[in-house]
Formats: C-alpha cells, structure tokens, sequence
C-alpha cells in the first residue's frame, strides 16, 4: 500500500510538471521584454532622439585647427593653374629663370572659424524635421507594443480555448469508452448483436482521434504562443478560470478611439512627410556665412632669397618656427540659383508622398473603424451565447443520461446513444469555445479602440 501512495505522488508531480502555469499578464511581460521586433524598435526611437540632438549641434560654428610641416623647393611660374581634384601644389616663390632644387622645411599653422548664421530658417526646418522623425519612431514603437500586446493576448485565449476543448473531448472518450464496455458485456451475454460492440468501438476510434487533434491544435498555438514570447520550447498551462465570468468592460466600458497608437502612427507619418516638403521649399534660398582665418607660417627661405639663391637654411627648426602672421575675417553669401529647379522638383515628389500617406491614414482609420463596428456586434452575440451555452449543455447532459439509461435497460439502440453522445459532445465544445469568444470580442474592441487597458484591466 505504502509503493502505491508514492508511486500516485511521483505521478502527480509528474503530471503537474509537464505544463507550467502561465498567466496572461506574465505571457505579456514575457513577451514585451523578449520580443526582438518591439526591442529593435524601441531602439530606433532612441536612435532618434539623439539625431536630434546633432542636428541642435549642427548649428553649431565649424572651427578647424590646422597644422602642417613641409620640406620642398619654391620653383614658381608665371601662369594660370586650377587645383583640379585638390592635386595641385601650393608651393610659393619667385618665376626665376631657370630650375633649381634649393630645399628647405617650411610649416603653416592656421585656425579657422565659419559660421552659416542665416540660412532663412532650413537649419531651424532641419531641427523640426528630425523632431517629427523622432516622434514617428516613437509612435511607431508604441504601435508595435499595442500590436504585439495584442498578439500575445489572442495567442493566449486561443491556447485556453484548445487546453479547454482537450478537457471535454477526454470527458467524451471517457463516456464512448463506458458505452463501449457496456456494449462488450451485453454483446457477450447475448444481451445485444455484435454490431453494437463494433459500433462501439468505432466511437471510441473516433473520439480518440478529435482528442489526438485537439492536442496537436495546443500544441501549435503553444509553439505561436512560444514565439510572440521570445522564450525557450516548453508547454504553458493557461488560466482557466478567467473564463467563469463575463469581463466588466464587455458592459460598462466607454472608449475614445481617437488615441488609438496605430492611427496616430500613420499620423505621425504625414508629419513627417509636410515637415520634410518645408525643409525642401527653403533650400531655394542662400546661405549668408561669417568666417574667420588666423594663420602663421614658418619658412626655410630668407626674406632675401629673390636676389640671392643661396640666402636659405636647411635647418629643421629655423624652417618650422613661424615667422609671419595674417588674421582674415568678413561675411559672405553663397546662393546656387540652379538649386532652385532641382529642389522643385523635390518638393513635388514630397508632395505627393504625403498624399499617399494621406491616403493610407484613410485607409487605417477605416479599417479600425469597421473593426470597432464588428468587435460591438460580436461583444453582443458573445454575450447571448455565453447565457444560452448552458442551457444546451443541460438539456444535451439530460438527453444523454436518458438514451443511456434507456440502453442498458435494452429500450433503445446504440444508435441513438450515439447521437446522444456526439449531442453533448457538440454542446460541450460550444460552450468551451462561447466562453472564450467573450474574451476574444472585448480584445478584439480593446484592438480596434487602442486601448490595451480596457482588456488588460480585466486581470
């Protein structure tokens, strides 16, 4: 007695280790900490805010230091020369008559400041345009949260739903494995043909493989479920008793769709898209600039060296210490007439994407309208249905009772058991996948509304 107490115990455990509880609010925590979509957006969203930030700084004065330190000669020649490519050679000296090979080290050390003060208000536009970037990949971000919420939500319910239609299709082979017993032994006491025995034993066949197939159909939504939470393969037991009760929000719940995070995601786009035609509209204007050069140089040839060529010194340091010193400063404007025709055409082709981003917003802000619309109807059927399912439970359990009380009594055949049975089997199903349809409607509206809480708050 003492071996099969404990050998009962370790099966327990057993059992109740295979499937780990899950509730809904971890299956979503889980899954918004683990899911590399919602992460890789949210990273975006802070790659944004930091553009921001340089382009604050763009604004900013460029200021260059330079330094250079150089040994050469300082040939010149009369003629005109255009550095194409920045291959030309900025050596410095008297057209003399003929080619020598005098060398000596020379430096050049300047400081220079230049500052686009006044661009008619594109660096300003820039600003404005990374802001609207910004909050695009933020909303986009938190579209995808809502989204993936969602997604975890209904992957759950249908996990529920399946665990649940598993629980009653056992019940099921357990009443088709009574009736076929009952059926062996009337069969073997020549009680009843042996039809009934083989009738029998197909129902039970039957029930058999619709179990077989519900526990594929867990199994699949578990692996779906699996995914959407970023975790390792393991089989979750859902919380069954959420669908006891009819949700609070499924009556008394009033919504405001208009903050929806999907709609204000397609919003976030137009933004975008106008503040990016603005910025395109103010390239046709110039650029006025301030700008400032302060420069020393040092040099190896003497100040003597155009009359006397050999007044130089190869010295390193006489060639690199400065000597001379020129400071520069003024204003300037530069206006590229020809980018006016270029950026017109820029801020047509802007134009019309933002229109096609209109356009899908009307698309969206359909779609969720009508998904509202169809989430109500539904709420209201789920609701009479989720009243009328036990009442078909009842009188189907009723009906069964009846048909197999009058078989073992030999007054009806196993024909109508069999319909009895298939009867409730039916009712039970329905009752299992009504109750869930209820959660399923109020996620569906918490979808269309975008508002998670209104289905979250339920738990």
């Amino acid at each position: 007695m003492h071996k099969k107490s404990t050998m009962l115990l370790m099966l327990l455990f057993v059992l109740q280790g295979y499937s780990q509880n899950l509730s809904l609010r971890d299956a979503i925590d889980t899954g918004m900490a683990n899911y590399g979509l919602v992460k890789a957006k949210g990273k975006y969203a802070e790659a944004a805010q930091e553009t921001v930030k340089q382009t604050r700084r763009d604004y900013l004065p460029n200021l260059n230091l330079s330094a250079q330190q150089d040994y050469g000669t300082v040939n010149g020649q009369n003629g005109p020369l255009y550095g194409f490519g920045g291959l030309g050679v900025a050596s410095s000296g008297l057209p003399l008559a003929e080619q020598n090979w005098n060398a000596a080290f020379g430096a050049l050390y300047l400081a220079n400041v230049n500052w686009d003060f006044f661009t008619f208000g594109r660096m300003k536009q820039r600003i404005t345009l990374a802001k609207a970037d910004a909050e695009r990949q933020q909303k986009d971000f938190e579209q995808e949260q809502f989204q993936q919420k969602v997604r975890i939500a209904g992957a759950y319910l249908n996990l529920l739903a399946s665990q649940r239609l598993v629980i009653s299709q056992k019940k099921n082979l357990d009443r088709t494995t009574v009736v076929l017993n009952n059926a062996a032994v009337r069969v073997k006491n020549g009680l009843l043909p042996g039809v009934d025995s083989t009738l029998a034993s197909a129902e039970v066949s039957r029930a058999k493989i619709a179990l077989n197939q519900l526990k594929e159909q867990v199994k699949m939504q578990n692996a779906e479920l699996i995914r959407l939470m970023g975790v390792e393969p393991k089989d979750f037991a859902a919380d069954t008793t959420l669908v006891a009760r009819i949700p609070k929000a499924a009556i008394t719940a009033e919504v405001n769709d208009s903050l929806n995070p999907i709609r204000l995601f397609y919003q976030s786009r137009v933004n975008y898209s106008n503040q990016q035609e603005k910025l395109f509209r103010r390239e046709y204007w110039p650029t006025f600039s301030l700008f400032g050069v302060f420069q020393t140089r040092g040099s190896g040839f003497n100040s003597n060296y155009a009359t006397d060529q050999t007044s130089f010194t190869q010295n390193y340091g006489d060639g690199i210490s400065p000597t001379r010193q020129n400071y520069l400063m003024g204003v300037g404007v530069t206006w590229n007439l020809t980018t006016i025709a270029r950026s017109s055409k820029k801020v047509s082709a802007q134009k019309l994407i933002s229109e096609g981003l209109k356009e899908e917003y009307k698309a969206i802000d359909t779609q969720l309208k009508a998904q509202l619309d169809a989430a109500n109807a539904r709420m209201g059927f789920a609701l009479e249905n989720y009243r009328e399912a036990p009442r078909q439970v009842s009188a189907a359990q009723q009906a069964y009772l009846q048909r197999t009380t009058l078989y073992k009594n030999g007054l009806t055949n196993l024909v109508d058991v069999t319909q009895a049975l298939y009867t409730l089997n039916r009712a039970e199903t329905d009752r299992d996948v009504i109750y869930t349809n209820v959660w399923q409607a109020l996620l569906m509206k918490a979808a269309a509304v975008g508002d998670f809480n209104l289905f979250i708050n339920e738990f």
